[in-house]
C-alpha cells in the first residue's frame, strides 16, 4: 500500500514513494550529485550565473545552426527559465545566423475558460517567448511564423505531428517543486489510479494534452510569477508530452535553484542517476530517456538539511 500525500491526498507525488529513496536523496553533497552522471545522464556545474544562461542559451542556437532546407530543426523550450532568452536574440543577430529552415516548440500554455490564455494575458508563456526573444530577431534572420510552434487548443494533434515532420534536437526544461518537466505534473489519485500511480510504460505514451495542475504546481507558479497570489494562476495547462519527449534526440533540464528547491534538485538526480523511475516523481522517468543532462548552477544547490530560522 503506498502512503499518502504529505500535501493533497487526492493526489500522486513524491510525498508517496519509499522513505529509503528520499532519505538517499537529501543526504547528497555537492561531490555526490556530480558523481551520479552516468552512460546516457550527464550532470553538469556552472560556476556564475552569467556562464549557466549563457549555456542554455547556446543550445538553441546550436540546434538551430543545424537546420537545412531537407533537414529542419528546432529546439523544444520552456518559461521558466526565462533569463537566457534574450541572450537568444542577441547571439543570433550579433551572429548573423539565419533561421529560415529552424524551428522552435514552446513546451506548453495556460487553460482557461475553455482555451489557450491569449498574449493579452500577462501570463502568457506565448507572450514571454515573443518579447523576450523572437520579437528582438532582426526580421531578416527570424524564422517564418509556421516554423514556430504554439499551443493552443485547437491544434494539439497538429502541434504533436510536427515531431515528426522536423528533428527536435533538444529539449529544454526547468524543473518544478512537483518534480515535472513542462507541464507534466502526477496524476490524480482516483479510478485506475487509486491504490497506485500509472506505471512508467502507461506515463510515457502520453502525449500533448490539457492537464489539471497538481496543488504545488499552482502554488509554484504563483510565487514565481504572481507575487504570492494563488487565484491568480490557471488551475490547467496545455503541455507537450513523454511521447514528444521521447522523439527528442536530448533532454536537457537547468537548474538555477530558482524554481524546485534543494531536496527536489538532488531527489530527481538520484532517481535519475539509479533508474528509479515512477510517475509520482514524473522527472524520474527521463531515467529510461537515452541522452539526459541536468546543468546546476553550482551556488544553486543549497542544503537538504533541517534548518531553523
Amino acid at each position: 500500500m503506498r502512503n499518502k500525500s504529505s500535501i493533497a491526498q487526492n493526489w500522486w507525488d513524491y510525498t508517496t514513494l519509499d522513505k529509503k529513496i528520499l532519505n538517499a536523496a537529501k543526504n547528497l553533497d555537492e561531490k555526490d550529485i556530480i558523481a551520479l552522471s552516468r552512460t546516457g545522464f550527464t550532470v553538469k556545474f556552472y560556476e556564475t550565473l552569467e556562464s549557466f544562461y549563457l549555456a542554455e542559451a547556446l543550445e538553441y542556437i546550436w540546434c538551430w545552426k543545424q537546420a537545412t532546407k531537407s533537414n529542419p530543426t528546432g529546439i523544444c523550450g520552456p518559461i521558466g527559465p526565462t533569463e537566457h532568452l534574450p541572450l537568444v536574440a542577441q547571439l543570433v543577430n550579433e551572429l548573423e545566423i539565419d533561421l529560415k529552415y529552424a524551428h522552435f516548440w514552446a513546451m506548453d500554455e495556460w487553460y482557461m475558460h475553455g482555451k489557450e490564455v491569449p498574449t493579452a494575458n500577462p501570463l502568457s508563456f506565448k507572450k514571454a517567448n515573443m518579447e523576450l526573444c523572437f520579437n528582438k530577431i532582426k526580421r531578416e534572420l527570424m524564422m517564418p511564423e509556421d516554423n514556430l510552434h504554439f499551443l493552443k487548443a485547437d491544434n494539439i494533434k497538429e502541434y504533436s505531428n510536427s515531431f515528426n515532420e522536423v528533428k527536435c534536437l533538444i529539449m529544454q526544461g526547468g524543473q518544478g517543486e512537483v518534480k515535472h518537466w513542462a507541464f507534466n505534473d502526477p496524476t490524480k489519485r482516483e479510478g485506475n489510479y487509486l491504490y497506485n500511480p500509472p506505471t512508467p510504460e502507461e506515463y510515457r505514451k502520453l502525449s500533448v494534452r490539457l492537464v489539471d495542475l497538481h496543488p504545488l504546481t499552482i502554488i509554484q507558479n504563483a510565487r514565481t510569477s504572481s507575487g504570492g497570489n494563488i487565484s491568480n494562476i490557471p488551475l490547467q495547462a496545455l503541455t507537450v508530452g513523454p511521447l514528444e519527449t521521447w522523439k527528442s534526440k536530448k533532454v536537457s533540464i537547468w537548474h538555477a535553484g530558482n524554481h524546485d528547491n534543494p531536496f527536489g534538485l538532488r531527489l530527481t538526480t538520484y532517481m535519475i542517476s539509479k533508474k528509479i523511475t515512477d510517475s509520482s516523481v514524473p522527472m524520474s522517468l527521463l531515467g529510461d530517456h537515452p541522452d539526459v543532462q541536468f546543468n546546476f548552477y553550482r551556488y544553486g544547490i543549497g542544503l537538504a538539511d533541517v534548518e531553523m530560522h
